[in-house]
């Protein structure tokens, strides 16, 4: 009788442990980044034949943002919805992005957007990029919409950051659509990115701007890397018009070289 009681208890200290070692794995963890921001378990959409984890985070860069699951979505008809919104119960402006788990290298990388970008607040950045996480300053392939807090600066930025040193190459313009659809492209090579943007959807060269090659010799990444989309708020300020701003993205499309 003894041993059976033993034996009884045994089991039942097996089975706790066994509960509590299930209930441990089945939680999403939280992990806290270098920069102090609080990431939760990754969430993941679909989005033009790519998986993409969608940034849910504390206050973080850039910025400092907080970043909402809630702010990205696909809709029905396979659009990606980017959203800048304040949360009615903090008052605390919430922003968007999302990363591909797919790493991609030389080729041309195709945007078809929709909405006004050329119309931004000035604190309010869309970004469109490729970007080698924690290293930066390097690694980097950028389209910006974004004046960067001051209305006088140009609205319309590429840059590109080195494969290793110091010192980006960029350029700007002043973007202003026919309409709210438009298109963006870069092409990555082992020696050159080149960029150019198009009005409308359609790729014709007769709607095509702002065609931009970085200067020769420019030490370009030669990694393959992951595609970030986001739009958030530039050194962590509201809209200075406090209104939430919504991007849709039509398409993400990549072609390798």
């Amino acid at each position: 009788m003894q041993k059976l009681t033993i034996i009884i208890a045994a089991l039942a200290i097996f089975t706790s442990c066994s509960k509590e070692a299930a209930t441990t794995q089945d939680t999403p963890s939280t992990n806290i980044t270098a920069d102090g921001g609080a990431r939760k378990a990754a969430t993941t959409i679909s989005f033009s034949g790519y998986t993409w984890e969608v940034r849910e985070q504390g206050s973080s860069g850039p910025g400092p943002n907080y970043w909402s699951a809630g702010s990205v979505w696909v809709d029905s008809e396979g659009h990606l919805h980017l959203k800048i919104r304040k949360d009615p119960a903090t008052g605390r402006w919430l922003c968007a992005e999302v990363t591909s788990q797919q790493t991609f290298g030389y080729g041309s990388y195709i945007w078809k957007v929709e909405g006004a970008v050329d119309k931004l607040d000035k604190n309010i950045v869309l970004g469109l990029f490729n970007y080698k996480a924690g290293d930066d300053g390097h690694h980097e392939v950028d389209i910006e919409f974004a004046r960067w807090g001051n209305n006088a600066w140009p609205n319309f930025n590429y840059t590109v950051y080195p494969a290793s040193g110091s010192g980006s190459v960029s350029q700007t313009y002043e973007l202003g659509l026919n309409g709210t659809y438009s298109s963006y492209k870069f092409t990555r090579s082992s020696t050159a990115v080149s960029y150019k943007g198009y009005h409308g959807h359609g790729l014709d060269e007769a709607n095509s701007f702002f065609p931009w090659t970085t200067p020769a010799g420019f030490n370009v990444s030669t990694l393959s890397l992951p595609v970030h989309m986001n739009l958030w708020l530039f050194n962590g300020n509201a809209p200075s018009n406090q209104q939430e701003v919504e991007i849709i993205i039509h398409s993400f499309t990549f072609t390798a070289a």
